[in-house]
């Protein structure tokens, strides 16, 4: 893993406010931003380790474990939770056993939460592999989560 990360960081090293776009390409190659990344990451890009850490742990769509084989994005904004969001997801995450952001031990999927996705006129929705998905209910988000192999 380290020749590749070194690899993209270099790419980036002389990059203004090449940051962002390092963290995607490193996520991106890997599936999520390894720990050991952050110090090299900062000495790269002459930042703290603090700044570096506090860029990942802001942005919600930055991972620090690999996701599942599918990602499955619920939305928690105001015109979703209205329609009945929060209780899908309760059922759903009851369902699977897992909490917000967690994986299923098979890796078949992981559950994330997201604050608007911009289909307040299909509420609620969600995100299956980046595929929008409108006016969900309960049994639909298991079946979904099931059926993901």
């Amino acid at each position: 893993m380290m020749p590749r990360l070194q690899e993209i960081i270099s790419q980036f090293q002389q990059v203004d406010g090449g940051l962002l776009p390092l963290l995607h390409e490193i996520q991106s190659a890997f599936g999520y931003i390894p720990r050991e990344a952050e110090p090299e990451i900062a000495k790269a890009l002459n930042l703290t380790r603090a700044d570096v850490h506090g860029v990942i742990s802001f942005y919600h769509d930055y991972r620090r474990a690999p996701a599942g084989r599918h990602v499955l994005k619920l939305c928690r904004a105001e015109a979703c939770q209205s329609m009945g969001s929060e209780a899908q997801a309760k059922a759903l995450l009851d369902h699977l056993g897992l909490n917000w952001g967690e994986t299923s031990a098979d890796g078949r999927i992981t559950i994330e939460a997201v604050y608007c996705l911009g289909l307040c006129a299909t509420a609620p929705s969600a995100l299956f592999d980046d595929q929008p998905i409108g006016r969900t209910n309960a049994d639909r988000l298991i079946t979904l989560a099931e059926a993901a192999a």
